[in-house]
């Protein structure tokens, strides 16, 4: 692949299931349209636009880091109890095999177990979020697993491995939430919770290097930390968009107020 324009990785939220394509009436119905519109903004926002896009989802979990290698990837409704017509929506973005074949190489070469998989379609952690980012589908996208045991030493070690893609005008995003308990945001109170993480994770994100790795390895000693993560699979997409940054900054380029939590979006690099 050529080298060309460097971009930051990023650690985005994908909202609640197929949120922005819908009538909200879980709350108020411009519950999702800040995020919405953020995302809308999201390419533009960058340095250069890339020419492919590679997407670790908080939906694909597997005992090996792996990547999704077909040409043209379906789409995976894993969501549940929406509108009937949110599971008829479309984002025919094109797989990149090559692509798919770089990061397996550069996996290999860091010494991670890896798989490959050419059936694995997109899952609404990638295609929600990106329907908005990317409406016409033209960049082709790659997605890639996290290991099952959300261990962050180790997805901050795969983000090593895949740093030299953003030269390679790959976009690296990390799609999950920052702030993942439904139990609270649904009961339809304040989670005043939230804002203590989230004020945590900003320090985080945004600290010298060596600290925001020290801090992220022992993200669950944060405060709050289980109260906003009961499990931290919509977390672990920010180790590997933080290690793919190596010794770059961070920063919050995105924070609202959703169901009474405090959710935010973080680029390194």
């Amino acid at each position: 692949m050529a080298k060309d324009a460097t971009l930051p990785s990023l650690y985005i939220p994908h909202g609640g299931g197929p949120c922005f394509f819908m009538d909200w009436t879980m709350g108020s119905p411009d519950t999702w349209t800040a995020m919405r519109d953020w995302l809308a903004g999201l390419i533009a926002d960058l340095p250069a636009r890339p020419l492919r896009l590679l997407v670790v989802s908080a939906h694909w979990e597997s005992a090996v880091p792996t990547v999704a290698a077909g040409p043209a990837p379906n789409l995976i409704y894993d969501y549940y109890n929406f509108p009937e017509h949110t599971y008829r929506l479309t984002w025919p973005a094109a797989g990149d095999p090559d692509l798919a074949d770089r990061i397996g190489d550069l996996l290999q070469d860091a010494g991670l177990p890896h798989a490959t998989d050419p059936e694995r379609g997109f899952d609404h952690g990638v295609f929600v979020p990106l329907k908005v980012a990317v409406p016409e589908a033209d960049i082709p996208t790659v997605a890639l697993s996290l290991r099952d045991d959300l261990d962050p030493a180790f997805h901050m070690v795969v983000g090593r491995a895949l740093a030299p893609l953003r030269e390679e005008s790959v976009l690296i995003v990390g799609s999950g939430m920052s702030y993942h308990n439904l139990r609270q945001m649904f009961a339809g109170t304040d989670a005043a919770d939230s804002a203590v993480f989230d004020a945590w994770l900003t320090e985080t994100a945004e600290a010298e290097p060596a600290e925001r790795e020290r801090r992220l390895l022992n993200w669950a000693d944060a405060p709050a930390a289980r109260a906003a993560h009961p499990r931290e699979e919509h977390l672990a997409p920010v180790f590997v968009a933080a290690g793919a940054a190596a010794d770059a900054p961070g920063r919050r380029i995105f924070t609202d107020r959703v169901m009474g939590a405090q959710v935010s979006a973080f680029a390194f690099g």
